[in-house]
């Protein structure tokens, strides 16, 4: 009786594919810590900097991580950390911006 081979997808979380994926794994959750950190700190006035800066950064890591990503997993929630990082950077730039005081 045949049995099936199955592939040890354990080595990576994200890799529906069986091989690992270090490098889009690492900019998918740097995307999604800044995302949540840029689209929380949005929700105060005060904290803009940080916001605005924090969603840049995010959307960079992101865009940069959806360009080399290889699975639809990992598209998926690139798109999530995406999406959370431009609210926190555009609420952030309308509470004050990048530099909000520092230059002007």
């Amino acid at each position: 009786m045949a049995q099936a081979v199955r592939r040890n997808t354990a080595s990576s979380l994200l890799a529906t594919d069986g091989k690992p994926h270090p490098v889009q794994d690492t900019l998918l959750a740097v995307t999604l810590v800044l995302g949540l950190v840029a689209f929380v700190t949005a929700m105060f006035h005060h904290l803009h900097l940080l916001s605005s800066w924090a969603g840049l950064v995010g959307i960079i890591t992101g865009g940069y991580g959806q360009y080399i990503s290889e699975t639809t997993r990992e598209r998926f929630l690139m798109v999530i950390g995406l999406g959370a990082a431009a609210i926190g950077f555009f609420l952030g730039m309308a509470h004050g911006g990048l530099f909000g005081g520092v230059f002007g």
